[in-house]
């Protein structure tokens, strides 16, 4: 048994009782009230699930186990000369809530290692599908094809205790998860590379092997493991992260889980953004003569932007109330590595002219960029140009927060989920209308 394994062995038990003493002691208190814009605003801001995994601070921004981003770009492990740390020693730090040791994350890395191979049939299936197939639908494809590989499918058809659920649940999440850097990165080979495959290095470490299978020289390692660590949870609430639970609560194997979290993930409202900023920023270079604005040209422009009805994307966040942190990790990347790049200038200067703008016109709680106002600009300065196959990295990244969480679902045994749904003219009654 891995050691991380054995971690979650020994949490589990005390972290039930917990759990049970909440429930038992306190389960008829209440904790929020709904509105009714919120049943027809999709729950936006509802008080209605549970995860320790990460939690998302309007100050500070997204927390893992506690941890802010900085203090885990920080205290995490890092391989030999880097300067991010191992996505290994993140999956750890999510899973158990403990940061890891140097030996612990070697565990992991082995242990990822050891469960990466591919079954031939997955490319097969790949092969298959028509060229012009989207990445994310090869993507999910792939994923849940691998269901035959559910061994928490056996188990629970053989009859087992429901205290025993999240044993294969852990080996089905780890298995996917370690095979989810090839999945991804030779999708984007048979893709857009004419079908040209990396062959895999498992002795390199999660974000370096997908950097070497993408075909990518460093430092793109590094962007890979920051990139990873960056898109791996958001709390419960995002699409991807409630459709994995929410299926997952059918007693769902983490392959038809995750698979749905990442049809989610493919919607334009959700893992896509990334994309949009990237394609508003080149319409903006490209309306400039591809030349670098000034400051005063760049505001007028915003102004126009904004005059027309339009919103400027990649500002703005339903939760935070400062800049992303997620943002300011990869402004520090290019600040190091591509600061002289033209597009990386433009949206250094957007973070300039924008949010003043933004608190001018009143209109935005939250003036200051988000995470995807920066991500697609630095895959496109490495050669990943196809903005389709950005999501497909997002979902390698989130599967390490989703399936940590679907572990600790059958570890605590989280019920089924199934809210009550009230008619429109129920709701009428109760607010007063007749």
């Amino acid at each position: 048994m891995s050691r991380m394994k054995m971690k979650l062995q020994e949490k589990i038990p005390a972290y039930r009782d917990r759990i049970s003493t909440l429930v038992k002691e306190h389960g008829q208190e209440v904790i929020d009230q709904v509105k009714v814009f919120q049943l027809y605003g999709g729950m936006r801001g509802l008080k209605c699930l549970s995860t320790d995994i990460s939690y998302l601070d309007p100050d500070e921004g997204i927390r893992f186990r506690g941890y802010t981003i900085p203090e885990c770009l920080q205290k995490l492990p890092k391989p030999a000369g880097a300067e991010m740390p191992y996505v290994e020693g993140h999956v750890y730090l999510l899973l158990t809530g403990d940061m890891p040791t140097e030996e612990d994350v070697k565990d992991v890395a082995q242990d990822f290692s050891e469960r990466s191979k591919v079954p031939d049939y997955i490319y097969k299936v790949l092969a298959d599908m028509p060229k012009d197939t989207h990445p994310m639908s090869m993507f999910s494809a792939a994923i849940v094809s691998m269901q035959r590989e559910s061994l928490f499918v056996k188990q629970y058809e053989q009859g087992m205790s429901k205290m025993e659920y999240w044993q294969p649940m852990y080996e089905d999440a780890m298995n996917l998860m370690a095979k989810l850097p090839e999945i991804a990165a030779q999708i984007y080979r048979m893709k857009y590379r004419n079908n040209v495959i990396i062959p895999p290095k498992p002795e390199l470490d999660f974000g370096a092997n997908f950097a070497h299978m993408m075909g990518v020289d460093h430092p793109y390692d590094e962007l890979s493991r920051l990139y990873f660590m960056l898109h791996s949870d958001h709390e419960s609430g995002n699409v991807s992260a409630h459709i994995t639970h929410l299926v997952g609560s059918a007693l769902s194997d983490a392959y038809y889980a995750f698979s749905a979290g990442m049809n989610g993930l493919a919607g334009p409202l959700h893992g896509l953004a990334n994309q949009e900023v990237l394609r508003w920023i080149q319409r903006v270079m490209e309306k400039m003569d591809n030349k670098v604005p000034s400051k005063e040209s760049l505001t007028e422009f915003v102004w126009e932007t904004l005059n027309s009805g339009q919103v400027i994307p990649g500002y703005g966040h339903a939760v935070l109330r400062k800049t992303d942190p997620r943002y300011a990790a990869q402004r520090d990347f290019a600040l190091k590595h591509m600061p002289d790049d033209e597009m990386f200038k433009l949206v250094s200067m957007l973070y300039e002219v924008v949010p003043p703008i933004l608190v001018e016109q009143g209109k935005a709680k939250n003036p200051w960029p988000n995470v995807d106002a920066h991500s697609g600009v630095l895959q496109w300065h490495y050669g990943v140009k196809e903005y389709d196959f950005y999501t497909v990295m997002f979902g390698v990244g989130r599967a390490i927060g989703v399936l940590s969480n679907l572990i600790w679902d059958r570890a605590v045994g989280q019920a089924l989920e199934r809210p009550k749904s009230l008619t429109t003219e129920m709701l009428e009654k109760a607010v007063g209308i007749k």
